[in-house]
Order: C-alpha cells, then sequence, then structure tokens
C-alpha cells in the first residue's frame, strides 16, 4: 500500500503541474452544465432531481475519460521513463494500480467540482437526496470502469492517439450493449436469456439502476470485477512488454 500511495501521489501531483488537468475540468463542468441546462431542459421539467444531469455522464464519459486514459502508459512507453519506472522497487500490479488511483481520484475531484448543481436543485426544491448520492456513487464507479478499459488500451500502444481512439470504441461497445435500441433489435429474435446477458455487460444497464437510489450489490461486483478484470489485463500487457 505504500508503494502504491507513493504512485498514486507522484501521478495525481503531475496532473496538476500542467494545464491539462485545468483545461479537462473547465470543459467537464463546461459540458455538464450544457447537457443538463440545456439538452435536459432542467428548468422546463420542473422537477427536483438531477437526472438530466446523469443522464448525460455515459456519453460524456465516452470521450473525455479515454482522453484522461490515454496518456497513463502511452506517454510513459513513448518518452523511456517506463524503464525508470520499472526499476524502482516496485511492482508491476503496484504501478497499474497507484497510476490508475490518481486518474480515478482526478476524475473524482471534477466530479466532485458539480456541486453547485446539486445546490442548485435543493434550492428549488426538494429532492431525494439519497438518490442524488447514490448516482454520484453509481457515476464515479462507472468512471472507474471507462478508466480501467482506457489504461490497458494505453499500455498497448505508444500513441496516444490510437490509445484513444481504441478506448472509445471499446467503452462505446459497452454502453451500446445496454442501449434500448440494440436490446429491442435482440429481443425480436434472441431468447430471453440472451437478451439479459448482453444487457449485463453495459454500463447503462448498471448505472441506470444505481441512478434510481438502489445500490445493488450486483451492480457493485459488476464494477468491482470490470475494473479488477481490465487493471489485470494492464498487467499481463506491461509484463509481456517488459519480457520481450
Amino acid at each position: 500500500m505504500k508503494n502504491i500511495s507513493a504512485i498514486m501521489k507522484r501521478e495525481l501531483y503531475g496532473y496538476f503541474t500542467t494545464p491539462v488537468a485545468y483545461v479537462f475540468i473547465v470543459i467537464f463542468l463546461f459540458l455538464t452544465g450544457i447537457f443538463t441546462f440545456y439538452l435536459g431542459s432542467f428548468y422546463e421539467r420542473a422537477q427536483a432531481d438531477l437526472d438530466p444531469f446523469f443522464r448525460f455522464h455515459p456519453w460524456l464519459y465516452l470521450f473525455l475519460i479515454p482522453a484522461i486514459a490515454m496518456r497513463l502508459w502511452s506517454e510513459e512507453r513513448k518518452s523511456g521513463t517506463i524503464e525508470l519506472l520499472m526499476t524502482l522497487p516496485i511492482s508491476v500490479s503496484e504501478a497499474v494500480i497507484g497510476k490508475f488511483l490518481a486518474a480515478w481520484c482526478f476524475t473524482g475531484i471534477a466530479l466532485a467540482l458539480t456541486f453547485p448543481i446539486w445546490i442548485t436543485v435543493n434550492y428549488l426544491g426538494e429532492p431525494d437526496n439519497t438518490v442524488i448520492v447514490a448516482s454520484y456513487l453509481g457515476s464515479f464507479l462507472m468512471a472507474g470502469g471507462f478508466l480501467s478499459i482506457g489504461s490497458c488500451i494505453s499500455a498497448i500502444t505508444k500513441s496516444q492517439v490510437i490509445a484513444f481512439v481504441i478506448s472509445v470504441v471499446i467503452c462505446f461497445l459497452f454502453v451500446l450493449s445496454g442501449f434500448p435500441l440494440v436490446l429491442d433489435f435482440f429481443q425480436a429474435w434472441a431468447p430471453h436469456a440472451l437478451v439479459d446477458a448482453i444487457a449485463s455487460f453495459s454500463f447503462l444497464t448498471h448505472f441506470d439502476s444505481i441512478k434510481k437510489g438502489v445500490i445493488d450489490f450486483r451492480d457493485l461486483v459488476y464494477f468491482a470485477i470490470l475494473i479488477t478484470f481490465w487493471l489485470y489485463a494492464t498487467v499481463v500487457v506491461i509484463d509481456s512488454r517488459k519480457a520481450s
């Protein structure tokens, strides 16, 4: 844990020593505002909830999270600093977890800075704050899922652009598998069990469940397994690169 903590602090500090972090946060806050108040018709709905805010998170993360994740390992490989990192008295798994937690923490900071929207809805009405807390938790877990996928893809290639594009495609497939249009297509001819299996892989299915204020153990297990699997895959990729 000491090594993981040291790497996490190093990486998190690195985010805020460059303009990248501040640009990302500004863009994230700007887009969440646009999606919530304009596309989500926050005021026109006349309802005291944050559904317009959280509804667009999967699509917002689809592009913004891979933009964070693409530099996790691609930059290290391109600059050659990955060799220096691997000479330190740390294991590959500690490095992978530390860098992932730093990116996840940074994403959490950006998400936490949206608190004025929460204050606004409480000022205008009496929302169910338990549901809002659950939605924030679900959004944070979903961001971790996106990041874990992006981390693995970033370890595969030296090009950040390629890492970004591939990550977006894979994350899109995970989102799309729970999209109503896709599920309706399979329901027309596929067995119900197959449709449920396809939906169970989707971020949308599990995030929408948590967004309703119901924190189901199965949804937590889904995100835990997803993050663990992709981080393990990242370790395997980096180990194979070292061996070669």
